[in-house]
C-alpha cells in the first residue's frame, strides 16, 4: 500500500510540474538561460546522434516489442515484466504526442539532419527513453540474471536514455525544455503505472526455476 500510494503521489507530482511547464514555455517561451546551452550542444557529434536518435522510431521500436513478446511466450517468468514495459511504452509514445497537439508548440528553426514537422512540447523521445529504456535498465537490475548481465546492460540501457535525450538537441529537434517535460511525463505514467501494478515490476528476482533459465 505504502508503495502504491508513493507512486500515486509522485505521479500526480510529476504530471502537475509536466503541465505547468508545457503552459510556461508555450505562452513565454525558451527561459534565455537554457538558450547558450542549446546552442553549444547543436550539431555536435552529430552522427552518433543521429543513431541515438533513431532507438526511438518506430522502425527500431516495433521489432524490439516483437522481440519481447516472443521472450515473453518463451520465459513465463519474465511475461508479467515484459508486458508491463509495452504498455508503458505505448502510454508514453501516444502520451507525447497527444500532449504536443494540446500545447502545439513550434520546433526550433536551427534544426539538423532531419526537419522534424510535428510539435515540439514535450519530447516523445525523452518520454521514449527513460519510460521504456530506463525501465528496463532498472527491470534488468533488479533480476535474478548473472551478475555481469546486471551490472553492465542496466548502465548501457541509462547511457542509451541519456544519450538519446541528448541527441535531441544535437540534432537541434527539441528545446531543453522539451526534453525535460518528456522526462517528466515519463515519470508521471511510470509512476501511476507502478500505482496500479507495482508486483510486476517491484518483484525483483525471480525464482529459479520458474523460467528465467531460459534468458540464461
Amino acid at each position: 500500500m505504502a508503495v502504491r500510494a508513493g507512486a500515486l503521489i509522485n505521479a500526480i507530482a510529476a504530471f502537475a510540474v509536466f503541465l505547468w511547464l508545457g503552459t510556461y514555455v508555450t505562452h513565454s517561451g525558451e527561459p534565455a538561460l537554457f538558450a547558450g546551452w542549446e546552442r553549444a550542444m547543436l550539431d555536435r557529434s552529430t552522427l552518433i546522434a543521429w543513431w541515438l536518435t533513431w532507438s526511438c522510431y518506430v522502425y527500431v521500436l516495433v521489432p524490439l516489442a516483437c522481440a519481447l513478446l516472443v521472450i515473453a511466450w518463451r520465459a513465463p517468468a519474465w511475461r508479467g515484466r515484459i508486458l508491463f514495459s509495452l504498455v508503458v511504452l505505448i502510454c508514453c509514445w501516444q502520451g507525447a504526442d497527444f500532449f504536443q497537439h494540446v500545447f502545439a508548440r513550434p520546433r526550433r528553426l536551427d534544426w539538423v539532419v532531419r526537419h522534424e514537422t510535428a510539435f515540439s512540447y514535450p519530447s516523445s523521445h525523452a518520454a521514449i527513453a527513460l519510460g521504456f529504456y530506463g525501465l528496463w535498465a532498472a527491470l534488468i537490475a533488479r533480476s535474478d540474471l548473472p551478475l555481469r548481465v546486471r551490472t553492465l546492460v542496466p548502465w548501457a540501457l541509462v547511457a542509451l536514455a541519456i544519450g538519446t535525450c541528448w541527441s535531441r538537441l544535437a540534432l537541434g529537434a527539441h528545446y531543453l525544455t522539451d526534453v525535460v517535460g518528456g522526462a517528466l511525463l515519463a515519470c508521471a505514467i511510470l509512476s501511476a503505472a507502478l500505482a496500479v501494478l507495482p508486483t510486476k515490476v517491484l518483484a525483483g528476482a525471480a525464482g529459479s526455476g520458474d523460467g528465467t533459465d531460459d534468458l540464461r
